[in-house]
C-alpha cells in the first residue's frame, strides 16, 4: 500500500460525485508536471487523502489501478483532454483537518523535495503527491482525534459508546486498516534494512565501537521521508551507529563524507567531544555505493553549511 494526497480544490464535489481523481496528462504549455504524472503510481488499495481549501476533508481508497481516460464530460473543461483516472471510493470527515493548525506537528515528517504543504501549512499547486508513512500515521492520528476518538477522561463511557456505534462506521474501518498496514509495512522495511546493514559494518558502531545489539541502530543516511520504497531497504543508504550517534546523525550534528571522514556540526564545542564519544581525526570505512546516499544526507541534513573535517584511522 502507498498513500497520497490530492489537491483538489474546487473539483472535490464533481470528483468526489463521479467516484474519481482525475488530471490532465499535460499541462496548457505541453509540459508534464510531477503531480500529474504521479497519477500513474496509484494502485488498487492505495489511499489517498483529499486536501480541500486548507484542510482534509475525506480519505478515499483506490478501487483500481490508474488508467488513461479523456475527461469526463461533468468536469470542469471545454476540452476533451487526454488524461488519468483512478476509481476511489471516498469517505468523508465528520470534522476536517486544517493543515495549518497542526504544521508544528506534521513539519518532521514532510519530504525534502515535492512536499503537499508548505512550511505556513498552505498546500503547493499541483495535483497529486506521496504521502510517506510516517507523514501518513501522523495525520491519521490526528484526524482519529477529531473524528473517532473523545479524549476528555470523565467522558470515556461516552466515548466507548461512540466506537461501539462506529464499529462497523466505514470511515472508521478504513482509518483502522490503513494505520495497520502502514505500521505493517514500515516494520518489515526497516527490519529488512537492519538484517541487511549490520553485517556490511561488522555488527558494531562506526564511531565508537559498541556492539551490543540491543543499542545498535542502522541508520538512514536519506530518511525514510524522503526516500522511495527500494531506498528504504538498501543497504547502502545508511550506517551502524550506537543510540547515541544515531541521534546526532539523524539529527544533522555529524555527517560523514563519501570518502568516510567524519563531520561534526560547529553546534559541538570542540571541549565538549568527549561528551558524545567524538574526537579528532575520524574516520570510517565506507563503500562507493554509498557516496549518492551520504551526499545527500550532508547537503540536506547536516546543520553546517561550512564544516569541520576530522580524521581518524579507518575502522576494519
Amino acid at each position: 500500500m502507498n498513500s497520497f494526497i490530492v489537491m483538489q480544490g474546487e473539483t472535490y464535489q464533481q470528483e468526489k460525485k463521479l467516484g474519481i481523481l482525475w488530471s490532465p496528462q499535460q499541462d496548457k504549455s505541453g509540459m508534464v508536471p510531477h503531480s500529474y504524472k504521479r497519477m500513474t503510481e496509484v494502485k488498487k488499495g492505495d489511499r489517498i487523502l483529499h486536501y480541500v481549501k486548507g484542510a482534509i476533508i475525506a480519505i478515499s481508497r483506490a478501487a483500481e489501478d490508474c488508467k488513461k481516460a479523456k475527461r469526463p464530460n461533468s468536469l470542469e473543461g471545454a476540452d476533451e483532454a487526454d488524461g488519468y483516472k483512478v476509481v476511489a471510493e471516498y469517505r468523508e470527515l465528520e470534522t476536517p483537518v486544517a493543515i495549518h493548525e497542526h504544521i508544528i506537528e506534521l513539519a518532521p515528517f514532510l519530504p525534502k523535495k515535492y512536499s503537499a504543504f508548505q512550511e505556513d501549512g498552505s498546500g503547493n499547486p499541483g495535483y497529486l503527491y506521496a504521502c510517506n508513512e510516517e507523514l501518513l500515521l501522523k495525520l491519521l492520528e490526528i484526524i482519529s482525534v477529531r473524528n473517532v476518538f473523545i479524549k476528555e477522561a470523565e467522558q470515556l463511557e461516552l466515548a466507548i459508546e461512540v466506537v461501539r456505534r462506529k464499529e462497523h462506521y466505514p470511515l472508521v474501518t478504513l482509518i483502522a486498516e490503513t494505520v495497520l498496514e502502514a505500521k505493517t509495512k514500515m516494520e518489515r522495511s526497516e527490519q529488512r534494512f537492519r538484517e541487511l546493514l549490520l553485517p556490511k559494518w561488522n555488527q558494531q558502531c562506526q564511531v565508537c565501537g559498541v556492539q551490543l545489539g540491543a543499542l545498535l541502530k542502522a541508520s538512514y543516511a536519506k530518511p525514510w521521508k524522503d526516500s522511495v520504497d527500494p531506498e528504504r531497504v538498501d543497504p547502502y543508504n545508511g550506517i551502524v551507529l550506537c543510540a547515541n550517534h544515531d541521534a546526532l546523525y539523524r539529527d544533522g550534528y555529524m555527517a560523514i563524507n563519501p570518502s568516510g571522514t567524519l563531520q561534526i556540526s560547529k553546534k559541538i564545542a570542540e571541549e565538549e567531544y568527549p561528551l558524545y564519544g567524538l574526537a579528532k581525526r575520524m574516520k570510517v570505512a565506507v563503500y562507493p555505493e554509498n557516496e549518492p546516499f551520504f551526499r545527500w544526507h550532508k547537503n540536506n541534513v547536516f546543520l553546517d553549511k561550512r564544516k569541520r573535517i576530522l580524521n581518524r584511522p579507518t575502522v576494519e
